[in-house]
């Protein structure tokens, strides 16, 4: 049977294939949001359990050796976020705790973190010590012969070197115990996450890669890779993370919690600060 000359064609008109492909523009651009809020969440979850495990494990040893373990050892104070000395920080000592006593056992402490008898230590990419809200991903950036952290112990309230006089829990040659945490554990900020410098030692190091004080939340980097500019030796800087909003935080009492960039200087300082005496200051947003 052939088909009269004179029968319609079936098919769609450029109108209406126009107005298809924007009603699913439409959708798609409703739709992305939807998934990146749903991605950062679970990023933000994963987050928070690397920070809980990190809080734990700064417990474990707390209750093992009757202290928290010290911030860095190794050289006098103050110490210069350089690669010299041995400066062994505080992560090496809880990899026990970490579920990682094979590393723990190839470290050798005397040597120091820069050792090259440390190096296949020291390069090691520890899942539990990145944030994956980070897009650069430090895995995959910086010196490849070192692993690196995005998290950082609490040494002191202020912008000042680490040294062994710091208010923090975790600094240089420091043995806090609970009790020596005055403001109460659920006042007193024990670990954070913070942004890397262009010149990060790794995560084995107890320089301001391992370390950073309460000052202040920085400011998120530029994604267009503009060249950062590298601090002075004695400075630490401050806290800071990608996720939208604010930085997780483990504090003394193994809670971990989300601090808001809006919170008040004021309460930021309190919380690096073990035993300041001061009432805790209010504010709606931590």
């Amino acid at each position: 049977m052939t088909r009269s000359p004179t029968a319609p064609r079936q098919g769609f008109t450029l109108v209406e294939l126009l107005v298809v492909i924007a009603i699913i523009g439409v959708l798609v651009g409703l739709l992305l949001p939807a998934v990146q809020q749903a991605r950062e969440a679970a990023r933000r979850c994963s987050c928070a359990n690397n920070l809980t495990q990190l809080g734990l494990a700064l417990h474990n040893h707390e209750f093992s050796q009757e202290a928290f373990p010290p911030g860095v050892t190794g050289d006098p104070g103050p110490i210069r976020s350089v690669a010299e000395g041995r400066h062994v920080g505080w992560i090496v000592r809880v990899l026990p705790f970490l579920e990682q006593q094979a590393l723990a056992r190839h470290f050798d402490e005397a040597a120091g973190a820069y050792a090259e008898v440390n190096a296949p230590v020291r390069r090691q990419r520890i899942q539990v010590l990145v944030c994956p809200s980070d897009p650069l991903r430090v895995f995959d950036r910086q010196d490849p012969d070192i692993g690196h952290s995005t998290y950082a112990g609490a040494h002191a309230s202020r912008e000042t070197p680490i040294d062994s006089a710091n208010d923090g829990v975790l600094f240089l040659d420091s043995r806090i115990r609970f009790g020596d945490i005055e403001d109460g554990s659920s006042n007193t900020l024990l670990v954070a996450e913070h942004f890397l410098f262009p010149d990060d030692l790794g995560w084995v190091s107890g320089t301001r890669s391992t370390l950073r004080n309460t000052s202040r939340i920085e400011d998120v980097p530029k994604p267009d890779g503009a060249e950062e500019a590298v601090p002075e030796p004695l400075f630490v800087g401050g806290l800071g993370s990608y996720h939208p909003g604010g930085i997780q935080v483990s504090l003394a009492d193994g809670a971990t919690r989300f601090v808001s960039r809006n919170v008040s200087p004021e309460v930021l300082r309190q919380l690096g600060a073990r035993s300041d005496g001061e009432l805790p200051a209010e504010n709606g947003e931590r």
